[in-house]
């Protein structure tokens, strides 16, 4: 693929990739030139194009097609621009560079994953008090001490939900309740025991969770711990909802009966971490998350993350039988 030409390339996959180019990588993303990118595309194709700064320097870019029907339910393709911080040094190429080169797929299976809920992030402080003092004696009840037993109780919780799911075929990620310790604050000298002392950690749990027990179960590690250790939440999501994936619901049943006329093989999943999919399922509103690129490693936020050009092309395909399909659904009650 590396001695096309220009001229020989697929107008989709020369698109794809000026798009690529676009620096939009967290802290100080380019939204202005996704943007204008964005708005562009919509001048060539004849659509309208609604732009919504919901806060100051960032942009909701709305494209709309109407439908020949506007009675029946509109469809909402929702993605993000931005990207995650990279490690320059560790990539082949610049990975603003949209670099292609002719190497083969990395992974075998053939199956598309369709994601139909998602974890609730929660991103949990917890602080302990304690007595300060000089380092060099045995100071009773210090909240390095404390912290220490919250911080086991939390990453004993975690070995089991890792050991519940390497133990269980049936099991993906997305059915356990992850937790990572993120961050350790605490201390101003050597040679002085701190009077606080912070963990941070970032759970992700599991949509059948009872939300109330877990909170309780935390609030119990702490008073565990003894006095003085509280916890707080940097975030906290509180309304899990998952999109129905049988037959009945007729969503559903046109999204899957395009990938079974496909030939596709569909594995639904819960999604392990968090998307804007969740604030569109919270007003009751069904949500798939659907990247169709089977043959392609888990490389998601990784360096070197890369697409195959025919896993891409095939993609565009199937996401016009989709779009097809999917905006054909007939009036249901509820749209009145």
């Amino acid at each position: 693929m590396a001695s096309k030409t220009p001229e020989d390339e697929h107008p989709s996959v020369t698109l794809f990739r000026q798009y690529l180019r676009i620096r939009t990588v967290q802290p100080e993303p380019d939204y202005g030139a996704a943007v204008a990118f964005l708005e562009e595309r919509a001048c060539q194709l004849g659509l309208g194009c609604q732009k919504v700064e919901v806060a100051p320097g960032r942009v909701v870019t709305v494209l709309t097609w109407p439908g020949t029907n506007p009675k029946l339910s509109s469809l909402l393709l929702n993605s993000h621009t931005d990207v995650v911080p990279v490690f320059k040094e560790h990539w082949s190429h610049d990975p603003f560079e949209a670099f292609k080169d002719a190497e083969g797929l990395a992974n075998p299976t053939s199956a598309f994953t369709v994601f139909y809920s998602e974890r609730s992030p929660w991103w949990v402080r917890v602080t302990s008090t304690g007595k300060p003092g000089h380092g060099s004696r045995f100071i009773e009840d210090t909240a390095a001490e404390k912290l220490h037993k919250v911080v086991s109780s939390i990453l004993a919780f975690r070995e089991k939900e890792r050991q519940r799911l390497q133990t269980n075929p049936h099991l993906k990620l997305g059915a356990v309740t992850s937790v990572n310790l993120t961050k350790l604050e605490g201390g101003v000298a050597y040679n002085v025991v701190p009077a606080t002392m912070s963990a941070s950690f970032d759970f992700r749990v599991a949509p059948d969770v009872d939300l109330k027990a877990f909170e309780e179960q935390l609030q119990s590690w702490c008073q565990a711990a003894g006095e003085g250790v509280t916890f707080e939440f940097a975030q906290k999501w509180t309304k899990p909802r998952i999109t129905r994936t049988d037959n009945s619901d007729p969503w559903w049943a046109a999204f899957s009966g395009v990938c079974k006329d496909m030939n596709l093989t569909l594995e639904p999943e819960i999604f392990p971490a968090a998307t804007d999919s969740r604030y569109i399922r919270a007003v009751g509103v069904p949500a798939l998350g659907f990247s169709p690129m089977n043959h392609t490693p888990v490389l998601l936020h990784d360096h070197d993350e890369r697409l195959h050009e025919a896993v891409f092309l095939r993609g565009i395909d199937i996401y016009t039988r989709l779009l097809s399909a999917l905006a054909s659904v007939p009036a249901l009650p509820s749209d009145s």
